[in-house]
């Protein structure tokens, strides 16, 4: 099974982490793994987003050009990247900051208040990972306990805090 993923929006929300999540839970299920940055000069505000890939067969380039999911977090981002989608494809809005509807109707559409429930909970910084815990739980990329693992060494053991934050935000995703 071939996962194409793309993570889109403001850089400072976490979208590159988002991704680097998913393509590490690739490596450690010793999947093949493509993971391809993308952002503008600013360090905060601009654009960002990041192709990941995951799949049983050899990933022949990192270029994603109908990703099979979407996961956005604001709304230019759905703007750019709504069409790409694959009939039948899943697209992941932050509904705290995309106002608007997807035109489609041969995608499903999941709306996850991801901005709202981190600021909520105290964690603002963490919408991303809420996005991944959803992105998990509809797709079944991995386990819920894979996913676990890689954050577990993605986050520095040095800030304990911050991984069990990182934990309380997959789990608000994924139980959504």
């Amino acid at each position: 099974m071939t996962h194409e993923i793309i993570f889109a929006g403001f850089g400072g929300q976490g979208i590159l982490f988002a991704g680097k999540v998913i393509a590490y839970a690739g490596m450690i299920e010793e999947k093949n793994v493509s993971h391809l940055p993308s952002y503008g000069p600013e360090m905060r505000g601009g654009t960002a987003n990041c192709s990941v890939i995951v799949s049983d067969e050899s990933v022949a380039s990192p270029v994603i050009i109908d990703p099979t999911s979407l996961v956005v977090m604001n709304g230019p981002s759905l703007d750019k990247f709504e069409d790409n989608v694959v009939p039948g494809g899943k697209i992941f809005i932050d509904s705290t900051l995309v106002t608007r509807d997807v035109k489609r109707s041969d995608v499903e559409v999941y709306k996850i208040d991801a901005t709202h429930l981190a600021q909520k909970m105290g964690l603002p910084k963490l919408a991303n990972i809420i996005m991944v815990g959803k992105l998990v739980k509809e797709t079944g990329i991995f386990t819920y306990d894979e996913i676990k693992k890689a954050i577990t060494k993605m986050v520095p053991a040095s800030k304990p805090e911050l991984l069990e934050n990182n934990m309380k935000a997959f789990d608000t995703g994924y139980n959504l």
